[in-house]
């Protein structure tokens, strides 16, 4: 005769063995409360914590930069003038506008090698349309950006739908489109744009003092309305938001390092009408990649693919978009090319563009590895990069030291992020 099995006693509350304790404090759950609690202590451990964790976000750039100045200051006290910075501004625009178009691309994963090349089709088809052919300026621009927009498509469904790999397709989009730029300079070889002309304007115009500081005004309300709109919207769905104070913050130092900027290119001619255009360009890419769908969309696929299609999200559709916003991109650097420089010739679009522009991606922060990054890299990689050129041009260095040092600060770049990558996967973030 066998005896029953005895039942082990029943937990007094199930709920309680279901539920896993979490012995982590609140400020471990959420850096802002950590800065509720703690204030500016706060702030310093939350950013302490990020650093280790490996979101360095823009330090290393910033860092970098500051560096670069003090060093090229140091060595020639002409290159913090008013006219060297304003020509400093004017000369990071076009490889600046193209950067933006290879964050895009970064953000998936990929890069796009025909950028320079599309940058001198567009800018030949430009001068040769208003020259040549005495098209309206305006309708000039408008066929020369629609140009760049369709070779990304081309470049996107040749990726996607056949399969070859982006690489090797904008690795041949960089020598067809060369071809086809010299093609459309015919035997000429350069076009002189008229000297007056609008597009010309675009890299020659200013604005005077008060207009300066009245854009400035401008971005500092924009921007604070934006970050009320936030806390505002965070609040509705019961999120935490970003504190009143840091806002408060943001928004002086941002007041402080514009009217700063101003007064300095003040100092020569006036705010450049083409930095202003870069600007406006970064911050409408800042405001699609963070504040919309698309940039999620884009983030997403760049973060994990195969995630992403299950989700729903139309990786192909998303893939060729981006490299026309690429090809779009491309042709505005080279529009302002052909503005900075007055002409378009067999050499726009070669030599350093597209080793500058993709450096400038990199530098400004935006992984290789897809996911992470912001259209702010490229303004600030382009700041490096135009700042390290700048400076040395102005002590004379020859152009093979040029080349070691950008390089390096590239494999620099580069390095820092793979880092901040393997550091983000140690703590458990990415």
């Amino acid at each position: 005769m066998t005896s029953a099995p005895v039942n082990p006693t029943p937990p007094s509350d199930p709920a309680k063995v279901a539920e896993p304790q979490d012995t982590r404090s609140a400020a471990d759950l959420d850096p802002r409360l950590l800065v509720d609690q703690a204030g500016l202590r706060g702030y310093v451990t939350a950013f302490t914590r990020r650093v280790r964790g490996g979101e360095l976000g823009s330090l290393p750039v910033v860092i970098g930069l500051i560096v670069i100045w003090l060093v090229f200051q140091t060595q020639s006290s002409s290159f913090l003038t008013s006219q060297n910075l304003s020509n400093l501004a004017q000369q990071m625009v076009s490889t600046g506008l193209i950067a933006v178009g290879v964050v895009m691309v970064l953000l998936l994963g990929e890069v796009d090698l025909s950028v320079g090349s599309v940058s001198g089709f567009t800018s030949a088809i430009l001068a040769t349309q208003i020259v040549n052919h005495g098209t309206n300026e305006g309708l000039a621009i408008v066929i020369a950006l629609a140009a760049g927009a369709l070779v990304g498509v081309l470049h996107g469904v040749w990726f996607t739908r056949i399969g070859v790999p982006a690489f090797v397709v904008t690795l041949a989009g960089l020598l067809f489109w060369q071809g086809a730029q010299l093609g459309v300079l015919g035997t000429s070889g350069s076009v002189t744009l008229p000297q007056q002309s609008f597009v010309r304007q675009l890299s020659t115009s200013f604005y005077p003092k008060g207009t300066g500081y009245a854009i400035a005004a401008v971005i500092v309300v924009v921007y604070l309305a934006a970050q009320l709109f936030e806390v505002r919207s965070r609040r509705g769905a019961s999120l935490r938001p970003r504190p009143v104070v840091e806002v408060v913050a943001r928004c002086v130092v941002l007041a402080v390092l514009l009217g700063v900027a101003v007064t300095v290119l003040n100092g020569y001619r006036g705010l450049p009408q083409s930095l202003v255009i870069f600007v406006v360009v970064v911050l409408v890419f800042d405001l699609v990649i963070r504040r919309t769908r698309y940039g999620r969309h884009v983030l997403a696929v760049g973060g994990n693919t195969e995630a992403a299609r299950r989700a729903g999200i139309s990786v192909s559709g998303i893939r060729i978009s981006v490299f026309a916003l690429a090809g779009l991109m491309a042709a505005a650097g080279g529009i302002m090319a052909a503005s900075y420089l007055n002409s378009v010739g067999q050499a726009s679009g070669g030599s350093t563009t597209l080793l500058y522009a993709i450096a400038a991606a990199v530098i400004g922060g935006t992984s290789l590895f897809g996911g992470r990054g912001s259209a702010w890299s490229a303004l600030l990689g382009v700041l490096v990069i135009t700042s390290i050129t700048n400076g040395m041009a102005l002590l004379s260095f020859t152009s093979s030291t040029q080349f070691m040092v950008t390089g390096a600060v590239l494999l620099i770049a580069a390095s820092i992020d793979a880092l901040g990558r393997r550091g983000r996967a140690a703590s458990g973030r990415g």
